[in-house]
């Protein structure tokens, strides 16, 4: 790589993307000697770009942070994934952050070449929220600790609250972070357990980094994201229904999402499902979504919450 310019913004994109590179890494990737890798940090740092470099064996490059944020330097797949978050973060989920992404989300529809506003705008048109799913707000202050924490591999202490039970002191070793079910999970080695766990993140209280790096572990199954979903997919709920759908199993099967609820056939006319949730709010708005007719058989406490529902929605119409 020979062009100049190139090669710095190859180098800033690079120290962009991992928290820190050892000079060989860096001269390899970018196909030059190490002394040139020193020649083009010291380029960037004359620009103003903050980066540290330590010496001896374990020394190596770091873009730390300044008086100010630099240009970031995105790849078409980089820029198109960053326009569709920011749009669904506008619509809510994570707390205190609509309005700040409806900003970021002008600034950066304004500089996106037309090719990639067009896949922006496919996707975000082909994309939602599943059906019948509400996302739960988490404080963006406490998703960006999480996330950093993930990032450098390093050790989080907080305070975790279980439904009717006091918070509890954790000390884990984060390894990703995943949404589901309108949702956010950080999954991690709790050490004091010597296991891995799933935590809410609307659960979590007081997080705070320790400054103690960790060796990162191969999560169960081998990806994070796959983890939580049997992980939360597996656990008991504290409501589970059982419902009689007025339709038959091909055409209720089409209303089912199917890494959550069961439906078995009964007969030609209707289908049986099973589906649960820690809350009744939440399974009748799942009931509402089927948009078909049922019956509900059992919890009872569930059919007097959607006589209850039923109440409302009678009220607002009159």
């Amino acid at each position: 790589m020979t062009d100049t310019p190139a090669r710095l913004l190859r180098l800033l994109s690079l120290l962009q993307t991992r928290r820190e590179w050892t000079g060989t890494e860096l001269s390899g990737r970018l196909g030059v000697s190490p002394r040139t890798v020193r020649r083009d940090v010291e380029r960037l740092r004359g620009l103003g770009y903050p980066v540290h470099a330590a010496r001896g064996a374990v020394g190596g490059y770091r873009l730390e942070a300044g008086a100010a944020m630099p240009p970031l330097l995105l790849d078409d797949e980089e820029a198109v994934a960053v326009a569709v978050g920011l749009r669904l973060a506008a619509g809510g989920g994570v707390a205190g952050i609509g309005e700040s992404s409806v900003r970021a989300l002008a600034k950066l529809t304004q500089v996106l070449p037309p090719r990639l506003r067009r896949r922006v705008a496919a996707l975000h048109a082909a994309t939602g929220p599943p059906p019948g799913t509400g996302a739960v707000t988490v404080d963006a202050g406490v998703l960006a600790l999480l996330a950093a924490a993930v990032r450098d591999r390093e050790r989080l202490r907080f305070a975790y609250r279980r439904p009717g039970g006091e918070p509890v002191r954790r000390l884990v070793e984060p390894a990703g972070l995943a949404a589901w079910r309108g949702r956010w999970y950080l999954a991690a080695w709790d050490t004091d357990r010597a296991a891995w766990r799933v935590f809410r993140a609307d659960r979590l209280s007081e997080p705070h980094a320790t400054g103690v790096r960790f060796a990162p572990r191969e999560p169960p199954d081998g990806d994070v994201a796959a983890y939580v979903t049997r992980t939360i997919a597996t656990q008991p709920h504290r409501h589970r229904a059982v419902i009689t759908v007025h339709a038959p199993y091909e055409r209720a099967l089409e209303r089912v999402i199917p890494s959550e609820e069961t439906l078995e056939p009964r007969d030609a006319h209707t289908s049986v499902l099973r589906t649960d949730a820690d809350d009744l709010p939440r399974l009748a708005a799942r009931i509402l979504a089927l948009d078909l007719d049922v019956t509900v058989e059992s919890p009872p406490e569930l059919r007097d919450h959607l006589a209850l529902v039923r109440d409302r929605i009678t009220r607002a119409l009159m």
